[in-house]
């Protein structure tokens, strides 16, 4: 995959965007566009964004989510958007042009999340106008509708859990759940990105846009700093919304797991389970 380099628009330009603060483009000093409603829903889930300029008339945006790069291209009228590459009438790669102008920009997120991109995470889309039966129903579908990371194998009996990449105890869950579970193909244990500090918040969305979230929190364990870094410029919405459902179902505390048991319960486990085998002998198939 070619690797880019282009400028952040963090969380906060974007907020400045909002009241009409001017920036630099591509090529001049014009206010920033706006963004299109889809893109703006990717940076919510917690996709990195930057913008690429214009070029015959059009605004191009790159996204990347789970190491996966997208571009998006707005057109003037600003009703449509193309996804996808642009080539000029000699067939030239505009898009190709357009990263190259701001490689002399020097920053090296997207060189970090783009790199040995596989496959992106596919998240089963339901109905937003559902009846629950009970509040835990209610939980465990917002809990379903996070932003996850997926350690183990597909088909695997679930289990969710809230972590702070930060957290001792989480570490410990993790090193519990690994070689025997993890490893194994017994568990698929889906983990909630938050950050209880900004520092952790930043390494936790560095997590949900990188392509082998697994390898690095777990080289971050290990003792790689590198692995995780907790770098400002990086878009914080996806673990903010995490760390929002958290907080308004009151938990306080990471690790937080839950699943659905054999009996189709929904279970709570607070803090690193004391008794491993008894939870996966609990859980549920996966459906």
């Amino acid at each position: 995959m070619t690797i880019f380099r282009q400028t952040f628009i963090t969380m906060t330009a974007l907020a400045t965007l909002a009241f009409g603060a001017d920036a630099a483009l591509a090529q001049s000093d014009a206010p920033l566009p706006e963004l299109p409603k889809p893109i703006e829903n990717l940076v919510n889930e917690g996709a990195q964004i930057r913008y690429l300029g214009r070029d015959y008339g059009v605004d191009a945006w790159i996204t990347v989510k789970n190491g996966r790069e997208q571009y998006f291209y707005v057109l003037p009228d600003k009703k449509a958007f193309l996804m996808g590459v642009m080539f000029d009438e000699t067939g030239k790669l505009v898009t190709v042009e357009q990263v190259s102008r701001l490689q002399e920009k020097g920053d090296d997120m997207l060189d970090i999340l783009a790199d040995d991109y596989s496959s992106a995470i596919n998240q089963a889309s339901e109905e937003d106008n559902l009846e629950f039966k009970s509040p835990s129903e209610q939980l465990f579908y917002d809990i379903e509708n996070s932003n996850w990371i997926p350690f183990g194998a597909q088909g695997a009996p679930i289990m969710y859990a809230f972590i702070d990449p930060q957290c001792p105890h989480c570490h410990a869950m993790l090193d519990d759940l690994k070689t025997d579970y993890i490893d194994d193909g017994r568990v698929q244990l889906r983990i909630i990105p938050i950050g209880f500090r900004q520092d952790t918040r930043a390494q936790a969305a560095f997590l949900l846009a990188a392509p082998n979230p697994q390898e690095r929190l777990f080289n971050f364990m290990g003792g790689d700093e590198s692995a995780l870094p907790a770098r400002s410029d990086i878009n914080q919405q996806g673990v903010q919304r995490n760390l929002a459902l958290m907080q308004s179902w009151k938990f306080d505390v990471t690790p937080m797991i839950f699943y659905r048991s054999k009996a189709g319960d929904v279970k709570i486990v607070r803090g690193r389970p004391q008794d491993i085998p008894a939870l996966v002998s609990d859980l549920g198939s996966r459906l």
